[in-house]
């Protein structure tokens, strides 16, 4: 590959394939999703999203983007918790596991910690029957396209479709809450976003 052309089609498929399997979640949706969404409204304590490797920035992107649609959530590495970190865990949190796989050793420890403090465990991954999905309370199945990634090993298109999942549960989370710009705008009164949003309350009251 070598021309402009066969650059820019490459880059094109890989887009292709990438909306492909992201679109393929649609019928991915079931009660699952709703179950899950009840236990984070039922939960008294901190969302924890965790996730390693590939999966690491996707989890630190849920929690934040939970917490911006008013479900309190925290991102805690799952490496750490074998070193202390472990014991931030309580029966009043819901943990929030992400691997493609489910047999990550690092997760699969802080979820079984979760469970024996008594959390509510969540695995968000492709493979239900793995050891992550054997120790959830609720598994939320998130399969890509087998010819997303490249050699099917380098999570590219994969961890797009898990974070599209993702965005589909705090968007659901932020009806669900009834949380609105105002509440938005106490907790992000920074950058653009805050300047648009006080520029929006001024407005309202002129």
């Amino acid at each position: 590959m070598t021309s402009p052309e066969e650059i820019k089609q490459l880059a094109r498929m890989t887009i292709q394939r990438e909306a492909a399997s992201v679109e393929g979640l649609l019928d991915q949706i079931d009660d699952r999703l709703v179950e899950v969404t009840t236990r984070l409204l039922k939960c008294n304590g901190h969302v924890l999203v965790c996730g390693a490797g590939t999966s690491n920035p996707i989890a630190a992107r849920l929690a934040h983007l939970l917490s911006c649609c008013g479900t309190p959530a925290l991102f805690i590495h799952p490496g750490d918790s074998q070193h202390g970190l472990g014991g931030a865990v309580t029966e009043r949190d819901v943990l929030i596991a992400i691997s493609k796989g489910g047999e990550t050793a690092e997760v699969n420890f802080l979820a079984s910690l979760a469970r024996k403090h008594g959390a509510c465990v969540i695995a968000l991954t492709q493979e239900a029957d793995s050891a992550l999905g054997r120790l959830s309370d609720v598994v939320l199945c998130c399969k890509a396209l087998p010819d997303v990634d490249p050699y099917g090993m380098i999570a590219t298109g994969s961890s797009l479709t898990t974070a599209a999942l993702g965005d589909a549960l705090c968007v659901v989370m932020l009806r669900l809450r009834n949380y609105g710009e105002q509440e938005f705008g106490e907790t992000h009164p920074g950058g653009a976003v805050g300047q648009r949003l006080r520029g929006s309350s001024q407005e309202g009251k002129s």
